[in-house]
């Protein structure tokens, strides 16, 4: 098993909250040698306290295929009141430099709250910070790869691009939190990308398309996005698939959407994709998004 199809089993597992089956068993050994391995492995079991026994003090971890880090950012709070976080639960990583960007300014306001590299730490997170439908407008949480900065101007976001959809915040106050959960896991699970789950082997898997994902709350609507290293060009017809099957996982696995249902209406959009450089432009924007 690879290290990506060992860590997709690992957050499948953990959503269904299994646990290891008991060890007991006959095995063809002599009498003697099976009460002798039972004895051991018993003693082992009884010390093996996972997330789902002990949310704080859990002693297994099961690797991610890419560390992770989350950020926030509250024009409300200016960082005087982030997010809780199970600091006892496990080990504050480094924090690392943030690179020299054009929106340096911006990212005064910003805050890594902690970064992770497991299954078991993951939960750790997210079950001790504030969710999405309780955070205050203009409020955001940012999930990147570890070393990636939520900014367009990253050395991994610049050429890239993200998929995007907003939705009515009244009609949309009960599902978020679960939107938001499902796409933190496929994105930590490597699910979006074909590319990268459909490889013969690691070695020959390409690099992944995916460096983050963001929710935001306003006043009137939620928005959740994807953000992807590169982005099609006119004539780039294999990359514009791979994007758009992005897309296609984003609704449907995901938010759970059927593919052929239209979501645009008041404050709602369609589940859309533009390149970081045509977001830039905004009302100049000329392009228009890609549509799943």
């Amino acid at each position: 098993m690879s290290s990506l199809e060992a860590s997709q089993a690992a957050i499948a597992d953990s959503i269904a909250e299994n646990k290891p089956n008991g060890m007991n068993g006959e095995n063809g050994l002599e009498p003697g040698e099976i009460q002798e391995v039972e004895v051991d492995m018993q003693a082992h079991a009884e010390s093996i306290r996972t997330v789902f026994n002990d949310p704080t003090n859990f002693n297994v971890k099961h690797p991610l295929y890419s560390p992770w880090a989350l950020w926030f950012d509250s024009p409300a709070t200016k960082g005087r009141n982030l997010p809780q976080t199970p600091m006892s639960s496990f080990p504050q990583t480094p924090l690392p430099q943030t690179p020299s960007v054009a929106a340096a300014g911006w990212m005064e306001d910003i805050k890594r709250v902690i970064g992770f590299d497991s299954v078991e730490e993951f939960w750790g997170l997210y079950n001790n910070i504030i969710k999405p439908s309780e955070l205050p407008p203009k409020a955001n949480y940012y999930l990147f790869k570890e070393s990636i900065i939520p900014a367009w101007e990253d050395e991994a976001n610049k050429n890239g691009g993200k998929w995007s959809i907003q939705l009515p915040k009244d009609k949309n106050r009960h599902k978020i939190d679960d939107m938001w959960l499902n796409t933190m896991l496929a994105a930590i699970g490597e699910t979006f990308d074909p590319a990268l789950t459909e490889a013969e082997s690691e070695d020959s898997a390409p690099q992944s398309l995916i460096t983050g994902v963001i929710v935001s709350t306003r006043p009137q609507f939620y928005r959740i996005s994807i953000w992807t290293r590169i982005a099609p060009g006119p004539d780039d017809e294999e990359l514009r698939k791979r994007i758009e099957s992005v897309g296609k996982h984003f609704k449907t696995a995901v938010l759970g959407f059927p593919e052929s249902q239209k979501l645009a209406g008041p404050l709602a959009t369609e589940v859309e994709f533009l390149s970081h450089k045509d977001s830039e432009k905004k009302g100049k924007q000329s392009k228009k998004p890609m549509t799943v």
